[in-house]
Order: C-alpha cells, then sequence, then structure tokens
C-alpha cells in the first residue's frame, strides 16, 4: 500500500473516508466470488441481497476476509493495534434492468419493480455502543460504479456529530429501518462518488454522511460489509438504538476490556 499509519490516519480523520484502496490479488478475489456464488445456488438471490448477516464465525473464507492483513493495516492504522470486529454483513445490489430486458424494468403483473438504493445516513444511528468510534469496510467483490450505484459521500461530514434521522418517504430504500438524513441537512451538492474496481476497498468513519443510488445496470454490485471498533468501546442500552452483538472477534491485538467479551 506504500502509504504510513500516519498518513493513513491524517487523511482519514480530515476527510472522514479513504477509497480504493487495493485489498484482494487475482487468486483470491476470485475464491470470495466462487465462495459467494455457492451461496446465491444454496440461498438465492432475495436472501444474499441483504441477509448473509454475521456468517464470518462459521465460514472460513469470510472470516479470512475480515482478517486480511491488508485490510487490517488500514483499520488498525485507523483504529489502534487492539480492534474488535462488531459486525459484518454482505449487501449485493442485484440489477433490476435485466439483460434480457433490454432496459425495461422488470414487473410482478401491473406492479413496476422496486429499484433499491440506500438513503443519507450515518452508521452510527444504528450502533448501540459508546467509548469508541466505528469505522466500516466496503470490500467490493464486484466493481462498483456510478452506474451500479457506487458508493457517495460527503467528505469531511463526520466533523458535524450525529444527525436527525427520520422515516423516508421513497420506496427502495434498503436500510432496515428505513430511515434517513433530511434533505436540508445533507450537503449533497459537495457529494463525492467513491467507485471501487473488485478487490479494493473504501473504509469510512461512523459519522459520515452517505448513501447509493439504484443499480441501473446489467451487472450486480455486490460487497462485504465490515464494522470494527477499538476495543475500549462498550455496548450501551439505548431504546434509539437497540443492538446486539452475539458474534464480535478481536481480530488484531489484545482486549483488556472484555467489553464484548471477543475471543480470536
Amino acid at each position: 500500500m506504500n502509504r504510513d499509519a500516519a498518513e493513513i490516519r491524517a487523511q482519514y480523520e480530515q476527510q472522514g473516508y479513504l477509497s480504493a484502496l487495493p485489498i484482494l490479488s487475482p487468486a483470491e478475489l476470485q475464491q470470495a466470488r466462487d465462495a459467494f456464488a455457492e451461496l446465491e445456488r444454496k440461498h438465492g438471490e432475495d436472501y444474499t441481497a441483504y441477509s448473509l448477516h454475521n456468517i464470518h464465525k462459521d465460514n472460513d473464507w469470510v472470516m479470512a476476509l475480515a482478517k486480511h492483513p491488508r485490510l487490517l493495516e488500514v483499520v488498525t492504522a485507523v483504529l489502534g493495534s487492539d480492534v474488535i470486529l462488531l459486525d459484518s454483513r454482505f449487501i449485493c445490489k442485484y440489477p433490476v434492468r435485466k439483460p434480457e430486458s433490454n432496459g425495461v424494468i422488470q414487473s410482478s403483473g401491473d406492479k413496476i419493480e422496486v429499484m433499491p438504493f440506500v438513503a443519507w445516513h450515518q452508521d452510527m444511528t444504528y450502533w448501540g455502543f459508546d467509548g469508541g468510534p466505528v469505522l466500516s469496510v466496503w470490500l467490493a467483490l464486484d466493481d462498483s460504479l456510478e452506474d451500479n450505484g457506487a458508493l457517495q459521500v460527503i467528505p469531511g461530514s463526520h466533523h458535524s456529530g450525529l444527525l436527525p434521522h427520520h422515516q423516508s418517504t421513497r420506496a427502495g430504500n434498503m436500510l432496515s429501518v428505513n430511515q434517513e438524513i433530511p434533505e436540508e441537512l445533507v450537503h449533497a451538492e459537495k457529494a463525492l462518488l467513491c467507485p471501487l474496481q473488485a478487490g479494493q476497498m473504501s473504509v469510512h468513519d461512523g459519522l459520515l454522511v452517505h448513501a447509493s443510488d439504484p443499480n441501473t445496470s446489467n451487472r450486480r454490485r455486490c460487497g462485504y460489509v465490515i464494522r470494527y471498533v477499538p476495543t475500549c468501546a462498550y455496548p450501551i442500552q439505548d431504546p434509539e438504538r437497540p443492538r446486539s452483538f452475539p458474534d464480535t472477534v478481536l481480530v488484531s491485538g489484545f482486549d483488556q476490556y472484555n467489553h464484548f467479551s471477543s475471543k480470536l
């Protein structure tokens, strides 16, 4: 990666994200894609779009992604040497416009299929813990470009603290609680696209405002989303952010706190 930890941390703290970081070799990428294809065959696309949650403990190849040395090099540069994997999930935006559809959105009867998107939000809205930051990884199994719904970020927005969120009125929001930041609080004119090639990753702060548009291409956009926290973080009982953390794993260093009872 040819960047020292201080440079990585300084850029991350200033803008709230890093993008297009090379992680997987071509062979590693192919192995991961082949393994994910098996999950698609087993469960079907409706399930693999969003329901492959915290499968890292049951699948060695997934754990290997979460502990990849090049990935952890960046994570530890930002969070320090003692790091816990808090939560992980595969997210896939499958094309609504299928290749055989000639650009026509697929429908069921008279009902037009909704095109999934992710509204402007901050990850910390959904995480019931305190005592440290959360760093989110998107590790791309597919190319993530503008036409298939790549990540968009508002650089520096993590410095604004936690913003209000309300229920989204747009159909298709992939966020599980269907929330979004009100438009008047989002400086959308400052948004930047974070395109990734398969095998690259982006990382962003839990307070960074970000979103992604629908996949209007004929290609899948799949990524492995991993949340990391320093071991000093701890769960809290917050009725506004109810959350349990049954699948935490210590991925780097030593956990002197055992707030999550994490183990290697």
